[in-house]
């Protein structure tokens, strides 16, 4: 499998070196040189598979020339032998919504399912290759957590997370700052994720920098969560779907757009998907530039769905590239003028195929709570607020195919909001509950980028 940047599809990579580079030296972001599709037949063979099995088989797809089935197999197998249940992620269905729950991994939320195959394959290359890495990574809750549970107590890695200072919800810090590994660096910066973000993509910017350090990453910037989180669409459809080739929608509470372009790639790979449905919160950029074609960041708002409290979506730059018919000089013209003049505009012709594809809505804060409280009220079952910014989004649109929910994380992770919207706190499992009175350990800085290149070379 051969790899591209979409700021410079002439020059080749393997898939070890995108995984290790994670973002590329010139700024893009790496995509298959060719994506792989499969027709009607071949899907069918998917039908009955254990997730374990979807997983192996997709997930080589594009490991090729690194790593084998067998291997890839092997890995998945260790990476979810402590999930909660067998089949990895669970389909709930309540009333009319498909709910897919995603969070029965160490951590409560999604991330953790992507995470733990990443932290095995890190080892594993690690060790081919006698290497020494440093991961640094930018949450806005979940993925520091996730990264953490894959990496912590791991030989020759050190990783540094960076989380936006106060703007996440208790438990998504406790489980990243009470691990209490010594390869475990957490480091609150007085800002939002954006700036956690510019922070990272600076420094995986810096060649000389990065290369002193070897420094890699695990954003969803790094093409090896997508391929991981393409499997649950493939899961989820054969679970849903009662006739072949049938067509259903797929919800996804929507953030830096990782997880929602990982469904575009399921598509693109033969999967019936009729609509992916972009739900925001009142950081609602994406649904402003599917609306409008105009790409435009403004000031970000927290909010009670903080995963979502992002405004600049990296992930999207995979689908401007791919809506450009893979044309990198385009898309580097228009992530320039993101730098320079604060924007850009999508052509009307590349606006539909996003619109083929896509549909989009946001959530005020008081929906969400009214969702949280209406689907417990009715259902009986509690959701975390990123749930319910999708399951509400999928309730403002009049689609007749099936539609699955992307439940994202876990209630007790939020449960202060989701107690103050239905008047029933979740509990966290109870092998997890130690997390909230365990000793904290991070570091608060300023966001700026001197200061945290001195704190990571301080402490490698």
């Amino acid at each position: 499998m051969e790899y591209i940047s979409t700021r410079n599809a002439k020059k080749y990579f393997s898939f070890k070196d995108v995984f290790l580079k994670g973002l590329a030296s010139d700024g893009g972001l790496f995509v298959p040189k060719k994506i792989p599709f499969y027709n009607s037949t071949e899907l069918q063979k998917f039908k009955n598979l254990p997730y374990n099995e979807t997983a192996a088989k997709i997930v080589s797809e594009f490991c090729k020339g690194d790593f084998s089935e067998s291997e890839v197999k092997n890995l998945i197998n260790i990476s979810y032998k402590n999930f909660r249940i067998k089949n990895v992620v669970n389909l709930n269905k309540i009333g009319e919504i498909n709910l897919l729950e995603l969070f029965h991994g160490p951590t409560l939320a999604f991330k953790d399912i992507a995470m733990q195959v990443i932290g095995n394959m890190y080892e594993k290359i690690i060790k081919k290759n006698n290497l020494k890495v440093n991961i640094i990574v930018a949450t806005s809750g979940d993925t520091g957590a996730a990264a953490i549970s894959a990496i912590k107590d791991r030989n020759n890695m050190k990783i540094f997370v960076l989380h936006p200072h106060n703007k996440i919800s208790e438990v998504q810090r406790k489980f990243m700052t009470t691990t209490g590994s010594k390869n475990v660096f957490n480091i609150a910066i007085k800002g939002n994720f954006d700036d956690c973000q510019k922070l990272v993509k600076s420094m995986f910017a810096d060649k000389k920098f990065n290369k002193s350090i070897n420094m890699t990453g695990v954003n969803s910037i790094n093409w090896s969560r997508i391929i991981v989180q393409i499997v649950y669409y493939f899961f989820a459809y054969f679970k849903i779907a009662k006739k072949k080739d049938e067509k259903i929608n797929f919800s996804v509470p929507t953030g830096n757009f990782g997880d929602i372009y990982a469904g575009y790639i399921a598509k693109k790979m033969g999967l019936p998907v009729n609509k992916l449905i972009i739900a925001t919160n009142k950081n609602d950029i994406l649904k402003r530039v599917v609306n409008t074609g105009i790409y435009k960041p403004e000031k970000v708002e927290h909010t009670v769905s903080p995963s979502m409290d992002i405004q600049l979506a990296s992930n999207f730059e995979r689908l401007i590239f791919d809506i450009n018919s893979c044309n990198s000089d385009k898309t580097s013209k228009l992530m320039k003028d993101l730098n320079t003049i604060g924007k850009f505009k999508i052509e009307k012709e590349q606006l539909n195929r996003i619109k083929e594809n896509f549909l989009s809505e946001s959530l005020s804060e008081t929906e969400t709570k009214f969702i949280i409280n209406d689907f417990y009220k009715n259902g009986k079952v509690l959701i975390d607020p990123h749930t319910a910014v999708a399951i509400g989004v999928t309730k403002k649109f009049s689609l007749k195919e099936k539609t699955v929910v992307l439940s994202t994380a876990h209630p007790s992770k939020f449960h202060d909001v989701v107690m103050e919207a239905s008047g029933r706190k979740p509990e966290l499992p109870k092998n997890l509950k130690n997390i909230l009175t365990k000793k904290e350990n991070f570091d608060t800085l300023s966001a700026d980028l001197k200061e945290v290149k001195k704190y990571i070379i301080k402490r490698i």
